[in-house]
């Protein structure tokens, strides 16, 4: 069963930064674009580096490792349109963000 579990508040997280959270026994990254927050998987799909400590450009991270392209809105790898990660549904509740899992 899914529910929303709150991971960070809103004003620790500024816009344009992303960063790794734990969620439930696993790590998702969480992003800030303009004021919205997107969660996608924190493990790159190509070589297993935390997405959460990868550069972050208008909406698009590039792992640390290897330079991959995610959307952080769906979870699309443009680098490889195969190898997707996934995304989460997140809200913001009483100044604190939350993440559906």
């Amino acid at each position: 069963m899914s529910e929303f579990v709150a991971v960070a508040e809103v004003d620790s997280l500024p816009e344009g930064n992303g960063r790794t959270v734990h969620v439930k026994g696993r790590e998702v990254a969480l992003y800030n674009v303009d004021g919205q927050f997107f969660a996608i998987d924190d493990v790159c799909t190509h070589r297993g580096a935390s997405l959460g400590a990868g550069f972050m450009d208008n909406g698009h991270v590039f792992c640390p490792l290897h330079g991959w392209e995610f959307d952080v809105k769906t979870g699309a790898c443009l680098s490889n349109c195969a190898k997707p990660v996934k995304s989460y549904p997140t809200r913001v509740v009483d100044g604190w963000v939350e993440i559906c899992v």
